[in-house]
């Protein structure tokens, strides 16, 4: 069940299926959420933006622990509201080698509940709140982490991950 927020932000819970998915990487190909049901676990991390140290740490931290997620039968996407080409850049500048999903129009983010509003000199934007989802092979979420930090996260993720032993 998701639970909605004093904002509106409807955030997601353990148990319920993982909202779909079709998103554009970073060399245009079209990844499916639907397309790992029944195979693999999905590791699905929003994170702010492309190229800022916070993020670039992360997807480096995820990158590096690429292997040790592919041995628990788990691939691992990066999702932010840049588009394929920042991506692309992004991804071949720090040598990251998973993949990032571009949402430019925020409708993936907006049904994980990861947007917040946010003012910053008198203005107001729209901005991920960088969060983590752990969808086992059944497409149900074993695991919605909102606000996380970026150092060690990728570790953290993957502890979980083993001791949750998704199947």
């Amino acid at each position: 069940m998701a639970v909605q927020t004093d904002c509106g932000v409807v955030m997601l819970q353990a148990g319920q299926s993982a909202p779909g998915f079709d998103l554009p990487d970073a060399d245009m190909e079209i990844i499916s959420l639907a397309g790992f049901k029944n195979r693999k676990n999905v590791v699905l991390y929003f994170y702010p933006k492309d190229d800022t140290p916070g993020c670039t740490m992360e997807a480096i931290e995820f990158s590096d622990k690429q292997d040790e997620f592919a041995k628990l039968d788990t691939v691992v996407f990066g999702v932010s509201m840049d588009d394929c080409l920042s991506h692309g850049s992004f991804r071949d500048k720090h040598g990251i080698l998973l993949q990032l999903l571009a949402d430019v129009d925020g409708e993936v983010c907006n049904s994980y509940g990861v947007l917040q509003e946010k003012e910053h000199d008198g203005r107001k934007r729209t901005c991920i709140q960088r969060s983590t989802f752990i969808i086992d092979k059944g497409g149900i979420l074993k695991l919605a982490l909102y606000g996380v930090g970026s150092r060690g996260h990728a570790a953290e993720v993957l502890s979980l991950l083993k001791k949750m032993r998704c199947k």
